[in-house]
């Protein structure tokens, strides 16, 4: 059976997680280390700070456009098919550009994407509550049951706070269950796909029969 969290998925989870990270993304540390690298290779702590952000933007955003009424529909792990970057070597011009767009993007500073952000989470609920069942993704022209949608988004935020608050020195933000509980499935279903059933059954269980890293990206 596909992962799916259609229709299950607790929406208060997306907010509280916005929340979250406001702290991190308003804090001085990241301020003070905005032009430096962050822990993301070719990163910097500012463009790091704003793909966080973006995370909610682009959740009001999809949330609120309609797309194409014939875009095909697709399970939440199988529509990472069509993520160019996600099996793209680190320097193709996939990841880099990514990496270039959110850096150029942190030109604006600190103050632009603590504003960003907070008007992201002042029109989120509304977007989640307006939503129909199914939400279009432009850049891989297909549409992901919107509770799936919003999963995606959150696991960008869970890791991608982490990710930040390594690259400063502070506290990563302690999510809820309800929040993390969907993101650690994608995040293991999308490892078995990459290392294969036995890696990540011995890794999750066996630890003396891991042999050797089975991150989902």
């Amino acid at each position: 059976m596909p992962l799916t969290f259609a229709d299950t998925l607790d929406h208060r989870a997306v907010l509280g997680a916005v929340d979250r990270v406001v702290d991190l993304v308003g804090c001085e540390e990241v301020a003070e280390a905005w032009e430096q690298q962050s822990a993301l290779a070719g990163m910097t702590v500012g463009g790091l700070t704003r793909h966080l952000v973006s995370q909610p933007e682009c959740a009001v955003e999809f949330l609120s456009t309609p797309g194409p009424p014939d875009a095909e529909v697709l399970t939440l792990v199988g529509h990472y098919d069509r993520a160019d970057w996600l099996r793209a070597p680190l320097d193709s011009p996939e990841n880099t550009s990514i990496r270039d767009d959110c850096n150029e993007m942190a030109a604006a500073g600190h103050q632009e994407s603590v504003g960003a952000l907070a008007r992201a989470r002042a029109q989120l609920g509304g977007a989640i509550d307006a939503a129909g069942a199914t939400t279009y993704v432009p850049w891989q022209d297909c549409a992901l049951a919107t509770d799936d949608f919003l999963v995606v988004r959150l696991m960008e935020i869970v890791v991608h706070a982490d990710d930040l608050a390594s690259s400063v020195g502070v506290a990563t933000p302690a999510f809820g269950s309800e929040a993390l509980d969907p993101v650690l499935a994608l995040l293991a279903a999308l490892a078995e796909r990459r290392h294969g059933q036995r890696a990540v059954l011995a890794a999750l269980s066996r630890a003396e029969r891991t042999a050797g890293p089975v991150s989902a990206f």
